[in-house]
């Protein structure tokens, strides 16, 4: 059987068992890897490889590290004689110009990290955990010059948790990945999928997160909290103001009681971690990480801090 020749474009860990998949199957060809230019990182600004292009150059894979592809005609000339089948973006982070996506003998493909045409855009998985979805997913789609919006080729949903983090969920999406992108890309070659246009009803977008939206407010829900919690796992964090300093919080549990205290009081402490009263409920703080310091039990946080109630 003749192989499927591939050029993978993407950048960060998100796509990296996508990655080793086109390169260890043998059913495809993994002609190249395109990704973005390395990046200052580090107290001493070491400009540092993206996790894609440490993996193409740990395996000999050809590597293009365009500032802007789409003003870059040597690249996509060198893209042009590579002569491949199909593209696959995933996690990219450059808008590809029409004479790129028209490149491949068939098509170019995106994953993204939704169900659309609900989080088109750049935080998918975080927007979906913040406003407490209990489903999400990923699809395959025809890439396209406007955002998200290409045919759909295949879905694969994907279970929310409770008490899952966006951390998780980045995990969980990652290693459905390749399987989706295999059935995709046989399927299309096979013209056994036909790609579907978008439903235009349910569209809504996944901006980018601001840290203003990470402080957390204490007037909101105890449930709303804990979805922000989740939502913005260490990638940035939600965090409070106490005394000047900024504490982070890692893990939460709302809990189903009422307590006396305005909102944001810290209203029970115990070796279970910091009670503290929202706009609608209480919410159990579990790990913090204060600023300067690890990450810590919430119960040690306050028993340095001399907290008792």
């Amino acid at each position: 059987m003749e192989k499927i020749s591939v050029v993978f474009f993407g950048t960060p860990d998100i796509g990296l068992p996508s990655l080793k998949y086109f390169y260890e199957s043998e059913k495809f060809e993994l002609l190249a890897v395109v990704t973005q230019p390395d990046k200052p990182s580090g107290r001493g600004q070491k400009l540092t490889p993206s996790p894609v292009k440490k993996f193409a150059q740990e395996h000999d894979i050809k590597v293009f590290q365009p500032k802007s592809i789409r003003k870059e005609p040597d690249i996509i000339q060198a893209l042009k004689e590579l002569k491949p089948d199909f593209f696959v973006t995933f996690a990219f982070g450059q808008i590809l110009s029409q004479e790129v996506l028209d490149i491949p003998k068939y098509e170019t493909i995106n994953l993204h990290v939704s169900l659309l045409p609900k989080y088109r855009g750049a935080n998918p998985i975080q927007r979906a955990i913040i406003n407490g979805d209990k489903e999400t997913g990923i699809c395959t789609m025809i890439t396209e010059l406007g955002l998200d919006c290409g045919d759909i080729c295949m879905k694969y949903p994907i279970c929310i948790t409770p008490d899952m983090n966006c951390m998780e969920l980045f995990e969980i999406c990652a290693s459905k990945s390749p399987e989706l992108l295999e059935k995709t890309l046989t399927g299309l070659k096979e013209g056994k999928i036909i790609p579907e246009k978008q439903c235009e009803e349910g569209v809504c977008f996944a901006d980018k997160l601001s840290k203003e939206e990470c402080e957390i407010n204490w007037e909101k829900s105890a449930q709303e909290i804990h979805n922000l919690v989740r939502g913005v796992y260490k990638c940035p964090g939600a965090f409070f103001k106490y005394k000047n300093k900024i504490i982070k919080v890692m893990e939460t549990k709302p809990l189903d009681e009422n307590l006396e205290g305005n909102s944001g009081d810290f209203v029970r402490v115990s070796k279970f971690g910091i009670d503290v009263k929202t706009g609608l409920g209480i919410l159990r703080l579990i790990k913090v990480k204060p600023e300067g310091k690890s990450e810590m039990p919430a119960r040690d946080w306050a028993n340095g801090l001399g907290l008792r109630k």
